[in-house]
C-alpha cells in the first residue's frame, strides 16, 4: 500500500536502483533468445515525461548483452544534441559474462562530434558517441541517460524491436502527461492494451513486450513498420521552441506549418519581384511561366543543407536565398514558391517522406515526424505539376524515384491537404539497350552500344553525367563489369521534355569475350544485362514486397566473320508469372545473329508463401541470361 502513495519521482528513483543493481549473467538468457541473435536486449525502459510541453524529459534505461562481435553495434551509444535538446546525464557499467562489473562510464567518456554532414553549411546538431572496448564475449552494457527537449510537437516513435539479429527479453515504453492533456496515440502490431495509471498530477500509459526472438533479414521485405511493434504519439496542444499551436488532423497541422513556419519567410525585395516579372514577360501560359522560373532557380541556386532554427523546420527567408543563391530543400521550395507567387501562380509547400523505398504519410494519423523532405506542387488549371527544387539537373515536372508514388502533406493557409504524387509505372521505368557488335575468329567483340533510360531508370547514369571523361570511363568499367572491356566515344544526352530520357552511347571492345576450345567459340549472348538469382529463404515469415517494377529490353546484333558458322543457338524462351514476364528470342540470318530479351518485373505485395515461386522465376531468368551460342570455325581457320 505504501508504494501506491509514493509520488512518480520517487517511483522512478526506486526503479533506477533496482535496474542498476541486477547482475544479468549471460547464462540466464533463454536459449530461444540466443537463437540467431548477435545481441539480446535484456531490459529496456523508455520513459517520456511530457508534463511540461517546453521541457519534455526522455529517460532511457538499457541493458544489452553482446554475444559476439557482430553485436557490438548494439553496445554503441550515439546521442544527438543541440541548444534545444540537452543531454542531462549518462551513467553506465560494463559487465562480464558472469554479470560482474569490469568498468564504468559516464558522459566524460564520450567523444563529441559535429553532426554537420558533408553537404551541410549550417547545422546546430552535435553528437556524443561511446563504444566500449571489450574483446571478450559475451559482455553486457548497462546504461541510463536522460535528454530534455524544449518542444513536444515531435514525440519520437517507440519501437519495441530494433535490428535484425537482436532479440528482446523485455522492453517497455511509458508516456506521462498531465491528466487534462489531450493526446492521440496509435499502436501498431501491439497485442492487448497499455497499463494505465492516473492521479491528480499525472497520467501514464505503459506498453510492454517480452521475449521477441531475433530475426534474420529477408530479401524483398516490406517496410518494417508493417510488422514491427511501435507506438506513435501526437499531443493536441504543443509548444515548438516557443511556437505554440494545436492540431488534431492533417488539415490543422498543414495550416499551422504554412502560417507559422513558412508564410512570413516569403517576402522578396522589390528588385527581385521586378526581375521575375521581367523574366516571364510575354509568356501567357502559367505552366510555361513556371517552367521559366524553375529553370531560373536551377541556374541561380545550389542545394546546401541548412539545419538551424526552430528545429530545422523553418526555411531561410526567400530574400536571403535570392541574395546568397543557396538553400536546403525547405529554403529552395519556399524561394520558388515566392517567385511563383510574385507572378500570380499558386503553389503548395509539400512535406514528403523521400527515399527510393516508397513510404506514405499515414492518412488517418497526423504527426510532425513523418516527413523528411520538401517538394512543391503547382495545382494548375488542367495539369497538376510537381517540382523537385533541390536538383539543378532534374527536368521540370519530373520527381523521379526519390518522391514518386506516395502520399504527401500540402501545407496551405486554408488547410493541409493529403495528396498523392504521380507514380512511375512498370512500363514507364524502361531501360532499352541496342548494340551492333562484330565477333571475330579470336573471340573478340567490338561495336557500338546505345541505351536509353526512362521513368525511375532515368537517373541510372546521374552519377556519371558532368564528371570528367577519365572518371566517367572508370565508373563505366564498374557498371559494365566485364573482363577486358574498353570504351571510347562515350556520350550522354538528356531529353528533359514531358517524358524525360537519358541516352548513353559508346563504342566498345572486349578482348577474348567468347571462349575458344579447339575449333569452337562459345558466346554468352547476353553480355550486358544478366539478372542475378535471389537468395532462397526457408520458412519465410514476411510478405514478398517488390518496391518498384521496371521493364528492360535488350537487342544485341552479332555480325559474324567469314569462316565462322553457327553450330548451335539457344531456343526461344517465354516465362509468364504474376511477378513478371521474360521473353528470349534468337534470330539467325546467314552471318548475323540477333538476340532479343525483354524482362518485366511487376511491383506489388505477395503472401510469404509466394516467395519460393518468385525465387524460382528469377532463377530461371538468371539461367536463361547465361545461354550460349556455339560457333564452329572452318578447318582452314584452325
Amino acid at each position: 500500500m505504501r508504494l501506491k502513495k509514493m509520488g512518480l519521482p520517487a517511483l522512478l528513483l526506486c526503479s533506477l536502483r533496482v535496474f542498476s543493481q541486477e547482475g544479468f549473467p549471460a547464462e540466464e538468457i533463454p536459449a530461444a533468445l540466443k537463437n540467431r541473435a548477435n545481441a539480446v536486449i535484456r531490459k529496456m525502459e523508455r520513459t517520456v515525461d511530457m508534463r511540461a510541453n517546453d521541457n519534455v524529459i526522455l529517460n532511457i534505461k538499457k541493458t544489452v548483452t553482446i554475444l559476439n562481435k557482430n553485436g557490438d553495434e548494439e553496445a554503441e551509444m550515439v546521442l544527438p544534441y543541440n541548444k534545444n535538446n540537452t543531454i542531462k546525464y549518462v551513467k553506465g557499467v560494463i559487465l562480464n559474462a558472469f554479470g560482474k562489473a569490469t568498468s564504468k562510464f559516464s558522459l566524460s567518456n564520450f567523444t563529441d562530434h559535429s553532426a554537420v554532414s558533408d553537404f551541410s553549411l549550417f547545422e546546430d546538431d552535435r553528437v556524443k558517441h561511446y563504444a566500449p572496448n571489450v574483446l571478450s564475449y559475451p559482455y553486457t552494457l548497462v546504461c541510463e541517460y536522460e535528454v530534455r527537449s524544449k518542444q513536444n510537437l515531435a514525440i519520437p516513435d517507440w519501437y519495441a524491436g530494433l535490428d535484425a539479429g537482436v532479440a528482446v527479453a523485455h522492453s517497455s515504453y511509458t508516456f506521462i502527461c498531465k491528466p487534462e492533456d489531450k493526446v492521440r496515440i496509435k499502436a501498431y502490431n501491439y497485442i492487448g492494451n497499455p497499463e494505465l495509471s492516473t492521479t491528480d498530477k499525472f497520467k501514464s500509459q505503459t506498453w510492454t513486450v517480452k521475449n521477441i526472438p531475433a530475426f534474420k533479414p529477408e530479401p524483398y521485405a516490406p517496410d518494417p513498420d508493417n510488422y514491427r511493434t511501435h507506438i506513435k504519439i501526437a499531443p493536441e496542444e504543443f509548444n515548438f521552441y516557443g511556437y505554440k499551436g494545436k492540431y488534431q488532423n492533417w488539415d490543422e497541422l498543414g495550416k499551422w506549418i504554412y502560417t507559422e513556419l513558412v508564410k512570413d519567410r516569403q517576402t522578396l525585395t522589390p528588385a527581385a519581384v521586378e526581375e521575375v516579372k521581367a523574366l516571364v514577360a510575354g509568356i501567357e501560359n502559367d505552366k510555361d511561366k513556371a517552367r521559366k522560373i524553375y529553370a531560373y532557380v536551377q541556374q541561380k541556386t545550389r542545394y546546401i543543407s541548412v539545419q538551424i532554427g526552430i528545429g530545422g523546420n523553418r526555411p531561410m527567408p526567400a530574400a536571403e536565398v535570392h541574395q546568397l543563391s543557396y538553400g536546403d530543400c525547405k529554403a529552395l521550395v519556399n524561394y520558388t514558391q515566392s517567385l511563383l507567387k510574385a507572378v500570380g501562380i499558386p503553389s503548395w509547400y509539400c512535406v514528403v517522406n523521400a527515399g527510393d523505398f516508397k513510404k506514405n504519410m499515414e492518412t488517418d494519423f497526423a504527426s510532425m515526424n513523418q516527413g523528411n523532405h520538401i517538394i512543391l506542387c503547382l495545382p494548375l488549371k488542367n495539369d497538376t505539376t510537381w517540382l523537385e527544387c533541390t536538383n539543378q539537373e532534374i527536368p521540370f515536372g519530373f520527381l523521379g524515384s526519390f518522391t514518386d508514388d506516395r502520399t504527401v502533406l500540402a501545407c496551405t493557409g486554408e488547410a493541409g491537404k493529403i495528396l498523392k504524387t504521380p507514380a512511375l509505372t512498370t512500363p514507364m521505368n524502361l531501360q532499352h539497350r541496342r548494340a551492333e557488335l562484330s565477333l571475330d575468329k579470336e573471340g573478340n567483340i567490338s561495336g557500338k552500344l546505345q541505351t536509353t533510360f526512362a521513368g525511375s531508370q532515368y537517373d541510372n547514369c546521374e552519377r556519371m553525367i558532368n564528371q570528367p571523361l577519365t572518371e566517367q570511363l572508370k565508373m563505366l568499367k564498374r557498371t559494365y563489369d566485364i573482363d577486358n572491356i574498353n570504351f571510347s566515344e562515350l556520350k550522354y544526352q538528356q531529353d528533359k521534355g514531358s517524358k524525360p530520357i537519358t541516352t548513353e552511347s559508346f563504342d566498345l571492345s572486349i578482348q577474348k569475350y567468347a571462349a575458344q576450345t579447339n575449333n569452337h567459340l562459345y558466346l554468352v549472348l547476353n553480355a550486358f544485362n544478366k539478372k542475378r538469382s535471389v537468395p532462397e529463404v526457408r520458412n519465410r515469415k514476411l510478405p514478398l514486397f517488390i518496391n518498384r517494377g521496371y521493364t528492360d529490353v535488350d537487342e544485341l546484333i552479332y555480325h559474324l566473320p567469314e569462316n565462322i558458322n553457327i553450330e548451335l543457338s539457344p531456343d526461344d524462351k517465354v516465362l509468364k508469372t504474376e511477378f513478371g514476364t521474360y521473353e528470349l528470342h534468337i534470330k539467325k540470318e546467314d552471318k548475323k545473329l540477333t538476340y532479343n530479351r525483354k524482362f518485366i518485373l511487376n511491383d506489388g505485395t505477395y503472401p510469404a508463401e509466394k516467395y519460393a515461386d518468385f525465387a524460382d522465376f528469377i532463377s530461371k531468368v538468371s539461367s536463361a541470361d547465361q545461354v550460349k551460342a556455339i560457333f564452329k570455325l572452318d578447318s582452314a581457320q584452325k
